[in-house]
């Protein structure tokens, strides 16, 4: 078995964000975060601990990622999202939000892991792919259409 030390090391030497949260009511309340959490969002845990993580979406929570984390969290389900998240500075991350429940030997819930993911470089290029080919049908019909032009030939 891993002890304590070993654990805590290898959670602080990912390169990604890692939080601990214990559901309180609707609210899911902040009582870990690692370092990667703290460079990926400009938040220190001194900043964040003990609130709910929602401050993360700022008042961007209208995003189909969230409504399915929501609905996981209702049945207590692990989900995997991309959502827009805000860092301290205000600008904008795009993240992959994996969030597993974590039950105690009576199966009841008692935290949620959270494991976060920088993906804003791909969901960028994704969105730039997005445009070249929807510029790539425009002209693509104004090829046709010269092509189909009387006297071009």
């Amino acid at each position: 078995m891993i002890n304590a030390k070993l654990l805590q090391l290898v959670i602080n030497a990912s390169n990604d964000g890692i939080v601990v949260a214990e559901q309180e009511g609707d609210d899911n309340i902040l009582i870990y975060v690692n370092p990667a959490f703290e460079k990926l969002t400009g938040y220190t845990s001194e900043d964040i601990l003990y609130q709910d993580c929602r401050f993360l979406q700022a008042g961007d929570r209208d995003q189909v990622g969230l409504h399915a984390i929501r609905e996981a969290v209702k049945q207590n389900l692990p989900s995997r999202q991309i959502i827009r998240n805000y860092r301290k500075d205000g600008s904008v991350f795009w993240n992959e939000l994996s969030i597993t429940p974590v039950v105690n030997d009576a199966d009841q819930l008692t935290y949620y892991i959270g494991i976060q993911k920088n993906v804003t470089e791909q969901v960028q290029a994704q969105e730039r792919v997005k445009e070249l080919e929807a510029e790539m049908v425009i002209l693509k019909a104004e090829l046709l259409r010269l092509q189909m032009k009387p006297g071009s030939n």
